[in-house]
């Protein structure tokens, strides 16, 4: 389905209240992970949460191009993801990478924070 505002069509989308979480999340998480490397505090994880962090949304967009007329983003995904699309599992193992990277991250510095 078409969304039609001011005489123009617009393909369905999620609600910009989404996108700006989805953004502010993918954001903050890049830059902690950079921030991560230049401490030296958990390289190597913090490596692949910086290449999750720009992949994933460039590898969901180009995918959610093609979608069909009157499917969002997410609802192409999880389609994708019970049809077995390389794709739409990469982009959620990277999420889900992304929050336990995040758990970690808070745990080690909650126990830093606490003195003993």
């Amino acid at each position: 389905m078409k969304i039609e505002r001011g005489g123009k069509m617009y393909w369905e989308s999620l609600p910009k209240w989404f996108w700006i979480i989805y953004y502010l999340f993918l954001i903050t998480t890049f830059g902690t992970a950079i921030f991560n490397v230049i401490r030296m505090k958990m390289v190597s994880l913090s490596v692949i949460t910086i290449v999750f962090a720009v992949s994933v949304p460039i590898i969901s967009f180009a995918n959610s191009i093609g979608r069909e007329k009157g499917v969002n983003e997410f609802e192409h995904l999880v389609t994708q993801l019970q049809q077995g699309s390389f794709w739409s599992i990469f982009v959620i193992i990277a999420f889900l990478y992304l929050l336990v990277w995040w758990v970690m991250y808070l745990i080690k510095n909650k126990k830093k924070a606490v003195p003993y």
